[in-house]
């Protein structure tokens, strides 16, 4: 099996370019909607844990760490159903996180809708489908194309 992989972000910059632009778009769309970026750093760490896309989980680590969650929280982001560190938004938003990142199962179901529309204002609800329609697109580049994960150099 090669480990040289097809880069789709170099190879059509012209469509990873328009991905990027989605991307902002979403993040402003879902920062008008109430998503702070501690809320938003959580969406995305939780669909690429689920994907299992280390490129986007390194990434966004750093950038939940800068959003303020802590070492403890990020932790616990792919236990969050047992965890207590989490609110009950963020909670709900893990939720929907998840189910879009695994929509190919059952959809939206019922169930988690009406559970997630009891917590988060229609608004962050469409905050939290776009981030994670985005991440997911994301995840499947990155994942695809085998994007290195170093590891860290040590701080200096």
């Amino acid at each position: 099996m090669s480990e040289q992989r097809v880069h789709l972000s170099k190879s059509a910059i012209e469509a990873y370019r328009a991905l990027e632009a989605f991307s902002q778009t979403v993040g402003r769309i879902a920062a008008d909607y109430g998503i702070d970026d501690r809320l938003k750093e959580l969406v995305m760490l939780h669909c690429s844990q689920l994907n299992r896309c280390a490129y986007c989980l390194r990434i966004h680590t750093d950038r939940a760490l800068a959003a303020g969650l802590t070492a403890d929280e990020i932790t616990q982001v792919s236990a969050w159903r047992d965890s207590g560190v989490f609110t009950d938004r963020e909670r709900a938003a893990l939720e929907l996180a998840e189910a879009h990142t695994f929509i190919h199962r059952e959809g939206i179901s019922d169930e988690v809708y009406e559970r997630v529309g009891g917590v988060l204002t229609e608004k962050e609800y469409v905050g939290v489908s776009w981030l994670s329609v985005s991440i997911n697109a994301f995840n499947r580049i990155t994942i695809a194309g085998r994007y290195p994960v170093p590891p860290r150099k040590p701080a200096a």
